[in-house]
This record gives C-alpha cells, structure tokens and sequence, in this order.
C-alpha cells in the first residue's frame, strides 16, 4: 500500500496549516494515515477541518464524522447530515436530533417519512401534535404553516 504524508511548514496555534496521511506508517506504528492539523486529511483526520474515512472536527466530512458540523455516511455532531444523522440539527436516512430531518426521523421537531417526536410531520407521524395523511393536529399545522410552503403540508 502506497504511503502519503504531508504537513506544511506554516502553522497555526502549534499545528500545521494542512496535513495529509494516507496508508500505512510503520515507523510510527500506525496501521492508517492519522493527519492532524488546521485542515487534516486523511484515512484518519482531526483538525479544524477534517476530511477523512474518519473525520473528527469543527467541520467534518467522512465516512464517519464527530464534530460541530459532521457530514458522512455517519455524522455526529451539532449539525448532523448523513445517511445516519445524530444532532441537535439532524438531516440524513435516520435522523435524530432536536430538529430531525429524513426518511425515519426521531426529535423534538420530525419531518420524514415515519417521523416521531412532539411536533410531527410526515406519511407517518407519531408524537403529541402530528401533521400527517392520517390526522392532523391544529397545532401542528400551524407550527409548520410557518416554516415550509402550505403545499408541504398534507
């Protein structure tokens, strides 16, 4: 397997500017790429922007994302959005969050497909005040009248 490795000279709070690993780096035991810095990218990432199969920070993007934004195949984060979501914001397949977006979606506020949470809105909504083909709660309707078009509402 090919080795990459790259850091920049130039540095920003004590870590490079940009750094970038990928393959294997037997001298420091590392069975995959781990870049660390401002901008990390890598088989694994973690800086202030982290693109990586494993990206950890302020703005992730990866297979798997931890950060503050985290976008992948898995974001976890304030703002998740990925095929599998977890967040205070939540877009993605699953989505769980205050605010859920996505085809099965869990949070204080749900839009999806099956969404549950206290205010609801989808084919199938479950929660305290749902907006869905099956019923529609006054309450409901009138909270999301305000944030999507009339059409969105069923």
């Amino acid at each position: 397997m090919r080795t990459v490795r790259y850091q920049s000279s130039r540095t920003l709070f004590g870590r490079p500017l940009v750094a970038v690993a990928f393959g294997p780096n037997y001298f420091a035991d590392e069975r995959r790429g781990h870049a660390r810095g401002i901008i990390a990218i890598g088989d694994v990432a973690t800086g202030w922007l982290a693109l990586g199969a494993l990206a950890r920070g302020f703005i992730a993007v990866g297979g798997l994302a931890f950060g503050g934004i985290a976008l992948g195949g898995l974001g976890v984060g304030i703002i998740g959005i990925a095929g599998v979501a977890f967040g205070a914001a939540a877009i993605g397949g699953f989505a769980a969050g205050g605010i859920a977006l996505g085809g099965v979606a869990l949070g204080v506020v749900a839009v999806g497909g099956v969404a549950v949470g206290s205010m609801a809105l989808g084919g199938l909504a479950i929660g305290e005040s749902v907006a869905s083909s099956f019923r529609q709660d006054p309450a409901a309707v009138e909270f999301f009248s305000q944030w999507l078009p009339r059409w969105w509402l069923p």
